[in-house]
């Protein structure tokens, strides 16, 4: 029946042959002595089963302690670890072992290894960055400290998609925030604080034009949908956030638009420094009348007190 299913002959001897090895991998936990289980685990190593050659490496490395093998097995099983990907895991390891082997051979490249892992565990840019963080500060701390490193050059281009990818997610958080800004009026004022927070950190992102322009028009809107005792001060910010617009970009492709909100901005804080001048009018006008009662007042007092004192 094999003969005529060579496929399934095919399986069922893999079957086998994975028992066979399994019985055998379990038998050397068991009974295996330390120096049969660090054999074990480099042979298993060496031929890409990582996910075993980790276990027997972790059940070894505490009876390692002391021993000169205990070098080579710490440093390994994080290379273990980083080739089943992962990458948390490794990173834990590797530093571990540049804190405890500083002065090894390996340490230079344990170091690189753990920042790298750090660059692996980063996210995308759409999700929370903590991690991002974390693995930039590693891979600058790396070539500050092996600025000559053979892995140099490849922890600066890890560094630069990091950072590419934190300019991403700004980005996105800056636009999120301008896209949202008719649902409350804080959201305005989100948008303009993120654009400025982008700016500084990203002054040379090629997102810089469009945020600038998105900048003025959030700052526009914000004074449009204002309590007319704020308008003032926020159409002056617009008109300012327009004239540092133009500045940097006076061939724009947003020139129109930022033009039509300069429009808008002038002739809203036109009415409101008229608006501003009539309240200050009221309240003078409101003053005078209450001092005016109160000379009234006074006099009707006095001539009261008068005519009690002939």
């Amino acid at each position: 029946m094999f003969l005529k299913r060579p496929h399934i002959a095919l399986l069922f001897v893999s079957i086998l042959m994975l028992s066979a090895c399994s019985s055998k991998f379990m038998k050397l936990q068991k009974k295996g002595t330390t120096d049969e289980k660090y054999k074990a685990a480099n042979d298993y190593y060496k031929k890409g089963d990582y996910y075993k050659a980790g276990i027997l490496f972790e059940e070894i490395i505490p009876l390692l302690k002391g021993d000169s093998l205990a070098e080579n097995a710490q440093f390994y099983n994080a290379y273990a670890q980083y080739q089943q990907k992962q990458y948390s895991m490794s990173a834990y390891l590797f530093k571990s072992f540049y804190a405890t082997y500083a002065n090894s051979p390996m340490a230079e490249e344990a170091f690189y290894m753990y920042a790298n892992s750090m660059y692996k565990d980063s996210p995308n840019f759409n999700l929370d960055q903590s991690s991002t963080l974390t693995a930039i500060e590693a891979l600058q701390t790396f070539i500050n400290s092996f600025p000559e490193s053979k892995y140099a050059e490849s922890c600066n281009q890890n560094l630069k998609e990091l950072r590419h990818r934190l300019e991403e997610k700004a980005y996105e958080k800056a636009k999120l925030y301008y896209k949202t800004s008719g649902v409350t009026i804080a959201n305005y004022k989100a948008a303009v604080v993120a654009i400025d927070n982008f700016q500084k950190d990203f002054p040379d992102s090629e997102y810089i034009e469009e945020l600038s322009f998105l900048k003025v028009q959030s700052q526009y809107d914000l004074a449009s949908v204002s309590f007319e005792n704020k308008q003032k001060e926020r159409y002056t910010d617009a008109l300012k956030f327009y004239e540092d617009f133009i500045d940097k970009f006076p061939k724009s492709k947003y020139i129109k638009q930022a033009e039509k909100v300069y429009d808008g901005s002038t002739k809203g804080l036109e009415k409101a420094v008229k608006y501003e001048q009539e309240v200050k009018e009221l309240k003078a006008k409101e003053a005078a009348r209450v001092a005016k009662e109160r000379e009234d007042a006074a006099t009707k007092k006095d001539d009261k007190a008068g005519k009690s004192n002939p």
